[in-house]
C-alpha cells in the first residue's frame, strides 16, 4: 500500500504536524504513518526535559501540539483544583508534566501510537508518484508525499577537550544517558546557556556541589529569540529577504544562544550569592584524570577538582539527517543555501513531494522554526499547502 504522508521524525515537529494532516487536512489515519527509532514518540524530547531536571517550559501556553491555540489551557482546566503550579509567570508556561500530558491527549485523539513505525529511515529516493524510504531493517516504504521532520537532537555537540572514552565525562543529551551522581558529589557542568542551568539547578536541589563552567556571564532573555518573530513584523521583513545567505545571518544573530529567562537566572544568582555554586566564566582547557577524580583546567589558569563533568553545551550546528539528507540532496539535486541548509518554497516544500520542518526550515520560517512555535507555523503552511484554497481556517 502506497501511503499518502510518511514523517520522518516522531519528536515535536513530527507528532505536531501528524496531528494537523489527521485533524485539519483530514488525511484517512490508514494513510498516514511516522517514522522515529524511540520507543514511542516524543521519546527524545521526554529523554533530555528529564535529563536536565526542567520543570517549567521556556514558552507560553499557546505552544503545544494540539490543532487549536486555547487546546492546552483548556485541557488543564481539568486539573486546576488538584494540581497548583500547572502555569508559571510570566506568560502563562505550562509546566513540564502538563505539557507531556497534553501531548499524550494528542497523540491519544488521533491515534498517533498506532501509526508510529519504529525504525530508522536510512535511505530516501525521489521516484515519478512519489518518495521511496528504505528502513534500516530493509524495508521500502512508498508514500506520495514526504515530511522531514528531523531535529538535531541526536547530534550532541561534544567539545573538542572533552574525551568521549572517559567514564566521568557525559553528555546530558546522549542517548540512555548514565552520567547522573548517585550519590553526593562536586560535579562540573559545562555550559551558559537554560540547559545548563536546569541541569545546575537539579544538582543543587539533590545536594552536590556544583562548579558552572560557561565561556560567557550570565545572559537574561525570557525567551530563545525576540517575540517579535511570533508576529508577523519581523516574518514579513524576513520574507521579504531573498537571498538565503542572508537569512542565515540574521536567523543567527536573531537567537539569544546561551541564555535563560529571568526567573532562571534569579536561582542561578541566589545559588552564587549564597556559595552553593562556582561560576567559572571561561572555557576548559584540557582535563586531568587521576586517582581520586578529575582536574579540570581552565583558561583563566584556574584549576578545578570535580568527582565528574557533565556536558550541557547543546547541539551541533551542522545540517541534521546525516548520509540520508546528503545522498537525497544528491540523487536529487535539491537546493540548498552554502549554510548546507534547505532553500524551500513559501509552503515549505523542497521538491514537489517534500516538505520539511524544523531546523531544516529556518530559512524559510526564521529563527523559531527549531521550536514549538516552529512547529505550528509548519503545520500551518504545510496544511495550507494541500487544502483546497477555498477552505477557510477556523
Amino acid at each position: 500500500m502506497k501511503l499518502d504522508w510518511l514523517i520522518i521524525g516522531g519528536g515535536i515537529h513530527g507528532v505536531h504536524i501528524a496531528a494537523r494532516l489527521l485533524g485539519d487536512a483530514s488525511v484517512p489515519t490508514e494513510r498516514l504513518r511516522i517514522v522515529d527509532p524511540g520507543e514511542r514518540l516524543l521519546a527524545q524530547w521526554r529523554n533530555c526535559t528529564a535529563a536536565v531536571g526542567m520543570t517549567h517550559l521556556r514558552s507560553s501556553s499557546v505552544h503545544h501540539l494540539g490543532l487549536h491555540h486555547g487546546a492546552l489551557q483548556r485541557f488543564a482546566g481539568k486539573y486546576k483544583r488538584r494540581k497548583p503550579g500547572l502555569f508559571a509567570p510570566p506568560f502563562q508556561r505550562p509546566s513540564l508534566s502538563l505539557f507531556n500530558a497534553h501531548c499524550d491527549h494528542v497523540e491519544q485523539t488521533y491515534g498517533l501510537a498506532d501509526l508510529h513505525i519504529r525504525n530508522r529511515a536510512v535511505k530516501c529516493s525521489i521516484r515519478n508518484d512519489g518518495v521511496e524510504v528504505r528502513l534500516d531493517d530493509e524495508r521500502e516504504l512508498q508514500a506520495r508525499n514526504l515530511v522531514l521532520a528531523i531535529g538535531a537532537s541526536e547530534q550532541p555537540r561534544w567539545p573538542d577537550w572533552a574525551p568521549r572514552s572517559n567514564p566521568h565525562v557525559h553528555h546530558v543529551f546522549e542517548p540512555e544517558c548514565d552520567g547522573w551522581p548517585s550519590r553526593p558529589q562536586t560535579v562540573m557542568v559545562v555550559g551558559g546557556g537554560i540547559s545548563a542551568a536546569h541541569v545546575v539547578l537539579r544538582l543543587l536541589k539533590e545536594g552536590h556541589q556544583v562548579h558552572l563552567v560557561s565561556r560567557h556571564g550570565l545572559r537574561q532573555h525570557q525567551f530563545d529569540s525576540d517575540p517579535g518573530w511570533l508576529g508577523w513584523k519581523y516574518k514579513t521583513i524576513f520574507s521579504r529577504q531573498r537571498d538565503p545567505e542572508q537569512r542565515r545571518t540574521v536567523v543567527t544573530e536573531a537567537r539569544n544562544r546561551g541564555s535563560v529567562p529571568p526567573d532562571v537566572a534569579r536561582s542561578l544568582r541566589r545559588a552564587i550569592a549564597r556559595g552553593k555554586l562556582q561560576w567559572h566564566e571561561g572555557e576548559v582547557q584540557e582535563l586531568i584524570t587521576r586517582t581520586d577524580g578529575i582536574r579540570a583546567r581552565i583558561d583563566t589558569d584556574t584549576v578545578v577538582p570535580v568527582d565528574r563533568v557533565l556536558l550541557a553545551t547543546g547541539f551541533a550546528s551542522r545540517r541534521p539527517g546525516g548520509a540520508m539528507v546528503d545522498e537525497l540532496i544528491d540523487s536529487a539535486s535539491l537546493p540548498c543555501a552554502c549554510c548546507g541548509y534547505p532553500i524551500v518554497d513559501s509552503e515549505l516544500r523542497w521538491h514537489p513531494r517534500i516538505y520539511v520542518s524544523g531546523p531544516l526550515a529556518e530559512l524559510e520560517l526564521g529563527p523559531v522554526s527549531r521550536n514549538i512555535a516552529g512547529a505550528r507555523r509548519a503545520g500551518d503552511r504545510i496544511v495550507d499547502a494541500i487544502r483546497p484554497k477555498s477552505a477557510v481556517r477556523t
